[in-house]
């Protein structure tokens, strides 16, 4: 039988006698208390996901939460008030002498709260653990992701349909936005980026009033989410004929894009993919123009842990899903990134995300 998330979590945590996932409300909610629960409605705010050594979960939440939570994984504790619930806790800490949290979301409020209540434990960081567990997607995930990555793959072959001379950068972001819910997303996987003309050699641009002109790159990174699970993508499109640099550039990323997802497969160096784009790119007439990885990890969150950069030590592992994202950057004239999302496989890599690569003029 194959094992639950919990008890995946659990034996990637060695040496914590539970982990705690701790959702004190916005903006502190953690994507691994839904991953964990496998819910996809709910807030869960005053929600706590405690896994301990047997693999077992208990899920404490408040009574607004109670028939969300039914519906998900884990034994449901529903509290009605400051000191039901605190008995809750205490009861599934019980005995555990060192209690893993995820440092990167937990406050320090919450820890101080738990030990508090349950008791002197050793707080330690899980989310070495919860990065190696949550990266490896099973089957209901990638599904999830493919249902995103599709929803974002039409948006991308309308976008020459959104484009004429003098619209603004806010007002095509806000129509893919809404075109994201129209085709049955649930939402932003994070906010898009539409930038024209100059702005599009800035790699996180947010959308202003600029007003596109022929001859400015359009460049677009946005992303949807399907049951809480993220798609990536990044298309640069033109109106009109650009300066002729851009031209270069462009079929520069195509060929790094390519030589990088080369390199994606089970098995395989992380950074292997990484460096043979940069080679590409550093190669040509635009060495050091390539200024960020070349991609991430993603799942619920649109940046995972998993770093595909030239530092990277990282394995990459069949069920990973990452981005391929070379992008040239040149101030004053423009940017061209190009962006898929990946998921590795035994022998290669499938691209969920689908859109024409080719140079492209409105």
């Amino acid at each position: 039988m194959a094992k639950t998330r919990a008890e995946r979590l659990i034996s990637n945590a060695d040496g914590m006698d539970a982990v705690v996932i701790a959702n004190d409300g916005e903006p502190f909610l953690d994507s691994t208390f839904w991953y964990l629960t496998e819910q996809t409605s709910g807030t869960f705010e005053g929600s706590f996901a405690v896994v301990r050594k047997d693999g077992s979960m208990d899920v404490i939440v408040s009574v607004l939460e109670e028939e969300s939570a039914n519906a998900g994984k884990g034994d449901v504790r529903v509290y009605h008030d400051r000191e039901e619930r605190e008995r809750f806790i205490r009861d599934a800490l019980s005995g555990c002498s060192k209690v893993g949290f995820n440092m990167h979301s937990a406050t320090y409020a919450a820890v101080q709260y738990i030990k508090k209540v349950a008791g002197e434990f050793e707080p330690v960081d899980a989310g070495k653990a919860i990065g190696d567990t949550v990266s490896v997607k099973d089957a209901k995930e990638i599904e999830a992701t493919r249902r995103a990555c599709g929803i974002s793959s039409k948006v991308a072959a309308e976008i020459p349909d959104y484009l004429s001379e003098g619209v603004s950068e806010r007002e095509v972001a806000a129509r893919m936005d809404s075109r994201i819910r129209e085709l049955g997303g649930t939402g932003n996987a994070f906010d898009t980026i539409a930038a024209f003309g100059e702005y599009s050699s800035q790699p996180h641009h947010m959308p202003c009033d600029y007003r596109l002109k022929k001859g400015d790159t359009a460049l677009f990174d946005f992303g949807s989410k399907y049951d809480r699970y993220c798609s990536d993508m990044t298309r640069t499109v033109f109106l009109g004929k650009p300066p002729e640099i851009l031209e270069r550039a462009y079929e520069i990323v195509r060929e790094a894009q390519a030589a990088g997802i080369g390199e994606y497969r089970d098995g395989a160096e992380a950074k292997a993919a990484d460096l043979a784009a940069r080679k590409i790119i550093d190669d040509s007439e635009f060495k050091g123009k390539f200024i960020h990885s070349f991609g991430h990890g993603i799942g619920m969150d649109v940046h995972q842990d998993i770093s595909v950069s030239p530092r990277s030590d990282q394995i990459l592992r069949a069920g990973n899903i990452v981005s391929a994202e070379p992008g040239i950057y040149i101030p004053g004239v423009g940017g061209i990134r190009i962006e898929d999302t990946c998921l590795i496989t035994e022998n290669g890599c499938e691209i969920l995300t689908s859109f024409d690569h080719s140079f492209t003029v409105v």
